[in-house]
């Protein structure tokens, strides 16, 4: 079962950006750490670490910080489930410490509700003329308030992607 069809019980968040860069730029932005440290995290915080492992099995150690604003470095795992390099990614979300070992997610400063993993699943379409519709899909949800969190979270970081690629061709 991939991420794009939620289990029994999930809900799902949806989130689409058209990007001015063709399906192999776009991916570079989830796999390339000097791309992830220029957009990962919401308005005002910053992506102080990005270490990638963009393989089946592998895990990227990535991290989000805003010290002005209280935040302290939060990190989180990404463990590859399956790469279709540059059409599609998919990772188990965990909140971990700064080695990438799990962590309880409210044990790591995440609001009640966030479950321990959360599946993504990241697809690249070419919509033509060197432009990318990436859409981003999270599963594992059971109630809507997370969800409601992370929309947020994930709609400021592609906020902040968008503009790395030129002007937003929507």
């Amino acid at each position: 079962m991939t991420a794009e069809t939620p289990r029994p019980g999930e809900l799902e968040l949806v989130a689409v950006r058209d990007l001015a860069a063709d399906p192999a730029e776009a991916w570079r932005s989830w796999t390339d750490p000097e791309l992830l440290h220029r957009w990962w995290g919401p308005t005002g915080f910053t992506c102080p670490t990005a270490r990638m492992d963009v393989r089946v099995g592998g895990t990227s150690v990535v991290s989000m910080a805003a010290p002005d604003l209280g935040f302290p470095e939060m990190f989180s795992a990404w463990t590859y489930t399956l790469i279709v390099e540059p059409r599609r990614l998919e990772f188990e979300f965990r909140f971990s410490d700064a080695e990438g070992l799990p962590l309880d997610p409210q044990a790591a400063g995440a609001p009640p509700g966030v479950p321990a993993v959360v599946h993504h699943a990241i697809s690249f379409d070419e919509l033509g003329d060197g432009r990318t519709r990436m859409t981003v899909r999270e599963s594992g949800y059971t109630t809507p308030e997370p969800i409601e969190l992370s929309r947020q979270g994930l709609e400021q970081s592609l906020d902040k992607l968008v503009p790395l690629f030129g002007e937003d061709p929507r």
